[in-house]
């Protein structure tokens, strides 16, 4: 990574980390169940996101981000997971063994989909490099993607090894960057400028107490709703209107976290309760949308060593009766999430000096007042 890259993500960092708004900033309160203490996919304790931003002159517009479940060595303790295919107009890295043996065994990449072989191979660079890996010959790397093309100079392919390993490298829990940042630099969402969103719910102690965190690169298309306001219908702003495909192609990467105790089919049940969340806002899942679901439990008594002399894996697992209420947060958390990046996200211009506005917040707000929709908890 150049010094200068280097400068600006840290500005960004500082800049977003004081001054950045999301959707509860303005009064509004997206479902009933409880966030955790950041709203962010980093309540799941043990859970770290880094990202890095790379912002080239008028057009390179794109970016990482990295999603760990954990700090310690996930080759070597792999965590239960799932994916789910909402739409498969894309080209996630690592499916088909994660639909075979349920686990994870590396973090989670999101990118620009011409960058997905380069993360690929910093990933599988990372894993082997990792104290007690030296034998290890078969990686199964997961990095998802978004296209950011029209903003950034994708076939330039800008995105380089050292800028994944560098948003690893500064994974951190805590409060996490949002909207025009990481994977989420270039994007676009319902044709305003989209980008990195999360959010997380707590369950209360009677349902388990259990905490579901979620974070999305949003870049799809469809008829915006924030809280039930039909925001793209007020606005006159939706795909088709005039019989024009207009907004309505794209792709939304899903990643959801809990500490619940899940197998892979469970979270597999989960991971598809997330496109109800981006239902919710509006989106469509359209026919070039690559709209993808990555769910994982960190519960550490769950976890699968690499090597064990034990010929079973002892875990202790939710029940399906159980599961409702992680249906909730998830679909919650998800739908806020999403906003949570259009709020967030600020007017870029990139390539060939296109341009893109963001939520025009000054016309949202009043609109969710008209429908008596602040400060609704």
């Amino acid at each position: 990574m150049t010094l200068r890259i280097l400068v600006l993500f840290f500005l960004m960092m500082s800049s977003y980390t004081f001054s950045q708004k999301r959707i509860r900033d303005y009064g509004i309160a997206i479902g009933v169940l409880k966030t955790g203490k950041f709203n962010a996919i980093t309540d799941v304790a043990g859970v770290k996101v880094g990202q890095v931003s790379v912002v080239k002159g008028e057009s390179v517009r794109t970016g990482i981000t990295a999603i760990l479940p954990h700090s310690g060595n996930i080759f070597q303790s792999k965590v239960p997971a799932a994916i789910h295919i909402g739409n498969g107009f894309g080209k996630l890295v690592g499916y088909s063994q994660v639909k075979e043996l349920g686990n994870i065994e590396t973090p989670i990449i999101l990118t620009n989909t011409l960058s997905v072989p380069v993360a690929s191979e910093a990933l599988i660079e990372y894993t082997l490099n990792l104290p007690r890996n030296e034998n290890v010959r078969s990686v199964n790397s997961v990095v998802g993607e978004t296209n950011d093309g029209w903003l950034n100079d994708i076939r330039g392919m800008h995105i380089k090894k050292e800028h994944v390993l560098e948003a690893i490298k500064e994974a951190k829990e805590g409060p996490v960057i949002e909207g025009n940042v990481g994977a989420g630099t270039g994007t676009i969402c319902f044709g305003y400028k989209g980008g990195i969103g999360t959010s997380s719910r707590l369950l209360p102690k009677s349902l388990g107490g259990y905490t579901v965190g979620v974070l999305v690169q949003s870049n799809f298309g469809g008829v915006l709703e924030i809280n039930g306001v039909p925001i793209a219908k007020e606005f006159k702003k939706y795909p088709y209107r005039d019989k024009i495909l207009n907004d309505a192609d794209g792709s939304c990467m899903i990643v959801v976290m809990t500490d619940a105790p899940l197998d892979a089919r469970n979270l597999e049940r989960l991971a598809k309760r997330a496109i109800m969340g981006l239902a919710k806002t509006g989106g469509i899942a359209s026919n070039g949308s690559g709209d993808y679901v990555i769910a994982v439990s960190t519960a550490e008594n769950n976890r699968l060593p690499y090597e064990t002399r034990s010929m079973f894996n002892l875990v202790k697992l939710l029940r399906n009766d159980e599961k409702s209420p992680l249906f909730l947060a998830t679909i919650e958390a998800t739908e806020e999430a999403i906003l949570n990046s259009l709020f967030a996200a600020e007017t870029m211009i990139g390539r060939d000096g296109h341009k893109i506005e963001a939520l025009p917040l000054n016309e949202v707000i009043p609109l969710m007042e008209k429908y008596n929709k602040i400060g609704q908890e």
